[in-house]
């Protein structure tokens, strides 16, 4: 796959419509082209940015007033008296305001992982995608990362208390690269992307287009885990990987 190509499935990778065969050639593609995965990055990051910028519904009366006020005498005294006040409001608030949008944008920056991660969980299902390493020995799928991974990512059997390891692949989950483990819990797939986290962030619990999708941080590592599991055992899973 060419940079061209890649940049013509962009968006329709970005909202999730792209077939199996097109999705892996341009997963592929953005392992070896740093410049597509920053150009993925800043379309990710735009969708944040919008999602994340406040909305707010003009009054009622201001409403009324705008419709019902003849052209002539728009801008009348008692509309002015509204914008001013609007604007002594806005003045007054925003320090509260500028508060409540960053809140928001952590919130939002989340729910848009959370959404990466599960769009990342329903491309892997499809055919011949699930593995790039197919094994369940957890000595075969770590080395296998090394080279192609600027991190070492944790790889754990839980196959004791029957999650056993099958697998893993690299993956991309909004514009970072990821290491994705892949386990089973009788039929069910699950999920587990690891990547490095500077910072630690607020554990996540959530349910996503009927996918339960949790997160937590632990060693300077990333851990998101996602599956169609009932949340009782999808927990399971990661309390044993939290010791």
């Amino acid at each position: 796959m060419t940079c061209h190509e890649a940049g013509r499935l962009l968006d329709a990778y970005v909202d999730n419509e792209l077939g199996s065969v097109e999705s892996a050639s341009f997963v592929e593609h953005l392992a070896s082209c740093p410049d597509c995965r920053r150009r993925l990055e800043e379309r990710e990051a735009l969708g944040r940015l919008v999602r994340s910028l406040p909305y707010h519904a003009a009054p009622a009366q201001l409403r009324t007033s705008v419709a019902t006020t003849p052209a002539r005498s728009r801008f009348s005294a008692g509309i002015l008296a509204l914008a001013a006040a609007a604007v002594l409001a806005v003045s007054i608030g925003g320090v509260a305001a500028m508060r409540m949008l960053s809140g928001r944008q952590s919130v939002d920056a989340t729910s848009s992982v959370a959404e990466a991660i599960v769009g990342s969980h329903v491309r892997a299902l499809m055919p011949d995608h699930l593995f790039d390493v197919s094994s369940t020995d957890q000595h075969t799928v770590k080395p296998w990362f090394l080279g192609k991974l600027d991190f070492s990512p944790p790889v754990e059997d839980l196959a004791s208390i029957g999650f056993p390891l099958v697998g893993g692949r690299l993956d991309y989950v909004a514009g970072r690269p990821a290491a994705a483990l892949v386990y089973q819990r009788r039929l069910h797939t699950i999920n587990l992307f690891i990547w490095p986290e500077a910072n630690t962030s607020a554990d996540v619990v959530r349910t996503l287009r009927g996918f339960q999708v949790r997160h937590w941080s632990r060693g300077g590592m990333s851990f998101w885990a996602v599956s169609d599991l009932n949340d009782a055992e999808l927990a399971q899973f990661e309390q044993a990987l939290q010791h």
